[in-house]
């Protein structure tokens, strides 16, 4: 008989919600903390909320005082 190759071994079954045994996964090892989003820098939000409201306030005071 001639030399044959033997057959390629079939692959292990995986669920397609679990990561195959070969690729591994580090997802688990570093827990991220859950994005804050536009909400993550409060202060800076604050700080432009009351700028708007002086230039406004500024704007009347100006105004009834006869500046502009």
């Amino acid at each position: 008989m001639a030399d044959t190759p033997a057959p390629a071994p079939a692959p292990v079954p995986v669920r397609p919600e679990e990561t195959p045994p070969a690729e591994g996964s580090t997802s688990s090892a570093h827990p991220e903390r859950p994005d804050g989003g536009v909400w993550e820098h409060p202060k800076l939000w604050l700080g432009l909320i009351v700028l708007g409201s002086v230039m406004v306030a500024l704007l009347f005071a100006f105004r009834v005082g006869g500046g502009l």
